[in-house]
């Protein structure tokens, strides 16, 4: 049996608008929630059946998740804001989740499974830094290229943050005390121009890239969904706390490195004072993030819950592996001079230079020569 389900002329969200599916899932979601109906999958068995065809890692079933956890976000724009509890979303979620998190399991069985081993390799610089996409952008990356990798990342960097204070309530004492000054910090420690989701909006602004909240969600590829998505699953459910804090402390002790790197990649590219400075934020901020969140997050949860070693490892695991991915994806495209962005299905999700303040910002093509995506500026 299932509750009351909302209209679509009910409150809705004022969120970004909702793009089209890429699959039966994501489709079979879309329609969903435009409609206010069911899915059109309404057996428990339809649905996993669908689910088991799906690659768990694929443009489908990445962009179904995606959709549903942004229900618990901003939302859609004309999407019902109650849509956010559906219990029928909320079965198709579920059976969406259990794929993609088996999957991970199956590919991380030989994965660390103590906080020691999973981030000892970290803690120091690797003197071969070819597979890092970091480096590769300080040292040879062009602005188009920069470009991209801002429209990739504006899918979690302008919420930063959010995801991980769902882990708050569920930690108590010193790991609790050490999260909140930490995400303090994320927030713009009470200045909201300093809010790290407000430094990458400027960011964007001087890339020409439009920052509006989730405006280029139709130009992500499966890759990089799952690296959000990996966030809000670990983050909606009490029983991965664990494996949040791990994906957390990952994030903050590889952050400081790599923002280093794309600082310089940003000032040498001539991307903006708003550009650069959101690295290089990071770089300090991150340095001191990563010795609280070792320290008293980790030792402080560990303290009191030992018995969630192996989670917090699989969270580091899993942020690798999905990066790892997401790294080989820009770079197969890049190497051959394509661009690493979906095309668009509406000529709205362009890489187009228009601001979120209406101000018209033309893009000068002579910046980019030999960019792949050139049709899609104006």
């Amino acid at each position: 049996m299932t509750g009351p389900r909302a209209s679509p002329a009910a409150d809705t969200a004022p969120g970004p608008a909702l793009v089209e599916g890429r699959g039966p899932l994501s489709r079979t979601v879309v329609d969903a929630l435009r409609s206010g109906r069911p899915p059109l999958h309404d057996t428990a068995d339809a649905i996993a059946a669908a689910v088991l065809r799906a690659d768990p890692t694929g443009e489908d079933l990445q962009l179904a998740l995606f959709l549903l956890y942004e229900l618990h976000y901003r939302g859609f724009e004309g999407v019902a804001a109650d849509l956010e509890w559906d219990p029928d979303l909320l079965r198709l979620r579920r059976v969406l989740e259990d794929r993609f998190l088996h999957a991970l399991r199956m590919d991380l069985t030989s994965a660390p499974r103590s906080v020691e081993e999973a981030f000892a390799p970290l803690l120091l610089e690797p003197v071969d830094l070819s597979g890092s996409l970091s480096h590769y952008l300080e040292t040879e990356g062009e602005l188009w290229q920069l470009r991209e990798y801002a429209t990739l990342r504006s899918l979690y960097h302008l919420k930063e943050a959010d995801p991980h204070a769902w882990v708050i309530p569920r930690l108590t004492g010193r790991a609790k005390a050490a999260m909140v000054a930490i995400e303090y910090d994320e927030f713009g420690a009470g200045r909201p121009e300093r809010i790290h989701a407000r430094l990458f909006a400027d960011l964007m602004a001087d890339l020409g890239l439009n920052p509006a909240y989730g405006r280029y969600l139709d130009r992500a590829p499966a890759p990089l969904l799952a690296t959000v998505n990996l966030m809000s699953l670990l983050g909606l459910h009490r029983t991965l706390r664990g494996a949040l804090v791990g994906h957390f402390a990952c994030v903050e002790v590889t952050s400081s490195p790599g923002s280093r790197r794309l600082a310089k990649a940003m000032r040498r590219c001539g991307a903006g004072p708003a550009a650069e400075h959101f690295y290089a934020e990071h770089v300090e901020a991150d340095a001191v993030h990563e010795q609280v969140v070792r320290g008293e997050v980790i030792g402080g949860l560990l303290a009191e819950e030992p018995g969630l070693e192996a989670d917090i490892a699989f969270g580091c695991a899993a942020t690798l592996l999905l990066e790892d991915r997401l790294t080989a994806h820009i770079r197969a495209a890049w190497d051959k001079n394509r661009s690493a962005l979906r095309e668009p299905s509406s000529p709205h999700d362009a890489l187009t230079s228009d601001s979120g303040e209406g101000r018209a910002m033309r893009i000068d093509e002579s910046l980019y020569p030999g960019s792949p995506y050139g049709a899609h500026r104006e």
